[in-house]
């Protein structure tokens, strides 16, 4: 069998030399979205940053979360399902006895390396629980240190509400909302 060859004939000159046309082309394309933006038609190019989001699918995958039970705990029992399906081996689990026998463990610790993370999605899958989920909505994770990627379990859980009905006094939970997530927006410590 034989290839089909194409030979593309370059043109070679004055005019693709001095770069002039692709310079023109360039500016005209720039202008041509400058006034596009600038008399607010339908289809423009730029998005208004913080007072507009941009659209995302429903299937967007987002920062990880951890769902809670009826009763506020979380719904995780440390099967280590998502830690080993993971690719990029950025979850870490350490399980702990539960005090309530109907339930086998929890996850004493449960982080996260976001910076590793590959944004796969099979860790929501492999959840027997459905205790992970990645449909936050937090798209953009822009932080100064690579220290605040690193979400642990309390960082991770969907918001952060004391549950008057949560019986489980002896498991270490955060004191108040400013140990669980500092600044209220779920931003690691430093």
């Amino acid at each position: 069998m034989e290839l089909k060859v194409k030979q593309v004939k370059r043109v070679d000159g004055l005019k693709e030399s001095v770069y002039l046309p692709g310079l023109f082309n360039g500016l005209k394309l720039t202008a041509r979205h400058l006034f596009r933006n600038l008399f607010g038609r339908k289809d423009t190019v730029t998005i208004q940053y913080p007072e507009e989001q941009r659209a995302v699918s429903p299937r967007w995958r987002g920062r990880h979360r951890l769902t809670r039970r009826e009763d506020g705990f979380i719904k995780c029992v440390a099967c280590y399902m998502c830690e080993t399906i993971c690719p990029a081996q950025c979850i870490h689990i350490e399980a702990g006895d539960h005090p309530d026998l109907s339930i086998e463990k929890y996850p004493v610790v449960f982080d996260i390396d976001e910076l590793r993370c590959v944004f796969c999605g099979l860790c929501v899958e492999a959840c027997p629980k459905e205790a992970i989920r990645m449909d936050t909505g937090v798209i953009a994770m822009a932080y100064n240190s690579r220290d605040r990627f690193d979400y642990n379990r309390d960082l991770l859980k969907d918001s952060y509400r004391p549950n008057e009905k949560t019986k489980y006094t002896d498991i270490p939970l955060p004191r108040s909302e400013d140990d669980a997530l500092p600044n209220s927006k779920g931003i690691p410590a430093s």
